[in-house]
């Protein structure tokens, strides 16, 4: 079949039909057309979605909350998943709370803690599926990410997986993190390609809002923290990545 030449196919229940656009050249990216959506490339967010690092960032927290006789408020820790700690920043509300700072070996010691139970975490069930499917159907792949470049990029390079991705844009990157849509736009424009054209993979309700607000399609994939919160804006929802083939994520946009 030439580049780029349209080729009708049937599947599903009532032998729907899609239009898929195979791209010769991986360079120029593909357009899949499935009931009427284009898409051209999928971005994911990281914490929470790709790795679990919000689970051990919250339990090492909690860890030294709980040393010191206190509560982590969860209403005021689920506030800053997906975003920065500008709203609420747990060492300073503890600090506040018991009227002196915490020292420095009790800092270290959460930092180790945290690392700890991250490093014993691989990818997320899904993920690995879904990239390599992506990459197959010819689908540029971003991060948008409310995380610092570093923490982002090392992780996915221990994990085996940076160089799936075409884009990466992080907090360092923009002006605004999540909600605001800036770090969606960006991998957009790195991408070359449109809102419309693109789809979001996120697990908060911070994210989604970034993701919808520059214009994607997007679906929500809540984890152990954010399975609480309201993801109602999301177009999609799923509990697991695992769940669904890339196919028939796509094919759920025709109902969404």
């Amino acid at each position: 079949m030439a580049p780029d030449q349209p080729m009708e196919v049937a599947w599903g229940s009532g032998c729907e039909r899609a239009l898929v656009f195979v791209s010769g050249m991986r360079a120029s990216g593909a357009a899949i057309l499935i009931f009427g959506t284009l898409i051209r490339a999928i971005v994911f967010d990281f914490d929470g979605l790709i790795l679990d690092t919000e689970e051990p960032v919250y339990r090492s927290w909690l860890e030294v909350y709980q040393a010191h006789g206190e509560e982590l408020p969860f209403e005021r820790w689920v506030s800053i998943v997906g975003s920065t700690t500008t709203g609420f920043h747990p060492q300073y509300h503890l600090e506040e709370r018991l009227g002196r700072p915490l020292p420095k070996e009790v800092l270290d010691h959460r930092i180790g803690r945290r690392t700890e139970m991250i490093l014993a975490n691989a990818v997320l069930p899904g993920v690995v599926q879904h990239l390599d499917s992506a990459r197959e159907m010819g689908l540029k792949l971003g991060v948008a990410s409310s995380s610092t470049a570093d923490w982002v990029r090392g992780h996915l390079a221990r994990l085996g997986i940076l160089d799936r991705f075409e884009c990466l844009r992080c907090r360092d990157d923009v002006a605004h993190a999540k909600p605001e849509p800036d770090l969606y736009l960006a991998v957009l424009e790195c991408l070359g390609v449109a809102g419309s054209d693109a789809i979001a993979i996120e697990d908060s309700p911070h994210g989604v809002a970034a993701a919808k607000r520059a214009g994607l399609r997007c679906v929500a994939v809540p984890n152990s923290i954010t399975a609480r919160l309201d993801l109602t804006e999301a177009d999609v929802t799923l509990s697991s990545l695992a769940d669904v083939t890339l196919q028939q994520l796509l094919e759920k946009f025709e109902t969404a």
